[in-house]
């Protein structure tokens, strides 16, 4: 076989049962709408979502090439493992977000992979390349009300984000009582784990602060990759989780 063909069609391999192709230059970016449809694990029942975008469409405030990786690798991996460690426990057959509200500290398979698995499919998708600006309508109220302002929430949850130690994650969450804040967790943990410490409620907007989440095109400039997320932010997605 000649090289050329050789490495064409060694590029179309999958990994598993299904993982993204390699992303050599940006055009061919363009042409790929997703990593990966599904990754299940023997016996599993939680897939990964496919993208909704190109892994170049939210370029230059996230690169293809981190795209690629933090999906068809960070987050596939997570729903592998998530489904082994829900073989034989009690919480087969529940939805994640009952999973992650009864699960405990000590639960460290369900707590770590599961969260994994929600909190980057909630990632996915509040970003669009599309998105940005403010938002309007009840969410804008809602954040005016808790905040005083959009600029005041933008300040919260970026420095939420930029002070958060080591990996995790800053949250726009809904509390019990129906009222927005501003959190953050470590690893991946979120406000849904009603059994684990932290601030408790439903996430509504999410970001990534893990270094795979930004460090192949920002090195150690978290300040700059936040800042950036909210030119690509769906408030269109956000609104519809407020309720």
């Amino acid at each position: 076989m000649k090289k050329r063909k050789f490495i064409k069609a060694t590029s179309t391999l999958m990994v598993g049962t299904a993982l993204a192709p390699m992303v050599a230059c940006k055009s061919e970016a363009k042409k790929t709408t997703e990593v990966a449809s599904k990754v299940m694990a023997k016996g599993g029942s939680f897939e990964l979502p496919a993208l909704s975008f190109p892994l170049d469409a939210l370029a230059p405030n996230i690169d293809a090439r981190t795209m690629e990786i933090h999906h068809g690798k960070h987050h596939a991996g997570y729903v592998r493992k998530f489904n082994t460690a829900l073989e034989g426990s009690s919480h087969v057959g529940k939805s994640l977000e009952d999973i992650l509200a009864a699960i405990g500290p000590d639960d460290t398979g369900l707590r770590n992979n599961g969260g994994g698995h929600y909190n980057h499919s909630l990632f996915w998708s509040v970003m669009s390349p599309k998105g940005g600006g403010t938002p309007s309508g009840d969410l804008s109220d809602a954040i005016n009300a808790a905040f005083g302002g959009f600029d005041k929430f933008k300040e919260a949850f970026s420095t939420a984000a930029k002070t958060r130690f080591g990996s995790g994650w800053a949250w726009l969450a809904k509390g019990a009582d129906g009222k927005l804040f501003v959190t953050s967790t470590p690893n991946q943990d979120n406000p849904l784990m009603s059994n684990i410490d932290g601030k408790k409620g439903t996430p509504i907007l999410g970001l990534d602060v893990w270094e795979h989440a930004y460090y192949l095109n920002y090195q150690n400039r978290r300040g700059d990759y936040v800042g950036n997320f909210f030119n690509i932010i769906d408030w269109n997605e956000v609104a519809k989780r407020l309720g």
